[in-house]
């Protein structure tokens, strides 16, 4: 059994600890998208966990945390995507090896996402990844997120890519109305809240508990005031 194929077990123990329902053709392609990253890390520097345990934990199932609020928060626009509606795009900012936006595609076929990153290496991985698994809803850019208009996204998302304040700025021309931004933070800070500019409300901040990591994650809710 290869290393990557070993953690299925505890793979699919996070996911089920997560309320997920997964099917096992996305599991596959869980473990297999982290393969691609440990394979492409050798060479690229991708990110800087490179244990497969430790990756599994950090960044997967980490990013899985947020799947269910998710998926609660975009039911009614999902909904109406699938009776023909505007498609669900969201947009993934500062992606790096695709975290969580690989992740989102993989578990939401439906969901039209975009990864954008200033660092092309990053970005042809991403482009790979989704040749790789088969992931037509998935989207690389290599470009700065402020430059982006069109389309406009229903839902911008963040994982460890700037603060709040400067996130909300780079990325509002990008935002559809009515949409939403949603930060990965380890907290919120009182500092990182009062930064935020009056044109931007945070409507909820949502605490997420990572299987079989001990430390702080948030789920921060914005909009435009």
């Amino acid at each position: 059994m290869n290393t990557t194929a070993s953690l299925r077990p505890a793979l699919e123990s996070g996911i089920a600890e997560l309320g997920l329902t997964l099917p096992a053709a996305t599991v596959d392609g869980l473990l297999a998208y982290q393969d691609l990253v440990s394979r492409w890390n050798k060479v690229y520097n991708l990110t800087a966990v490179r244990d497969p345990r430790e990756m599994l934990t950090q960044h997967l199932l980490d990013c899985l945390t947020v799947v269910p609020p998710l998926r609660a928060a975009l039911a009614d626009v999902a909904a109406q995507a699938e009776q023909g509606g505007a498609p669900l795009r969201i947009l993934d900012v500062g992606s790096g090896a695709g975290l969580p936006g690989v992740v989102l595609a993989l578990c939401n076929p439906t969901w039209q996402i975009t990864c954008v990153d200033t660092v092309a290496k990053k970005a042809t991985f991403i482009r790979q990844a989704g040749l790789e698994l088969g992931l037509p809803n998935l989207t690389a850019v290599h470009q700065r997120v402020e430059t982006i208009r069109q389309p406009v996204y229903q839902l911008i998302t963040s994982r460890a890519f700037a603060s709040l304040a400067d996130f909300t700025a780079l990325t509002h021309e990008s935002l559809a109305p009515g949409g939403r931004w949603a930060g990965m933070k380890a907290k919120l800070t009182p500092e990182e809240r009062a930064e935020l500019p009056a044109s931007v409300t945070i409507t909820q901040v949502q605490p997420l508990r990572v299987p079989g990591l001990d430390a702080e994650r948030c789920l921060v809710w914005m909009q435009p005031t």
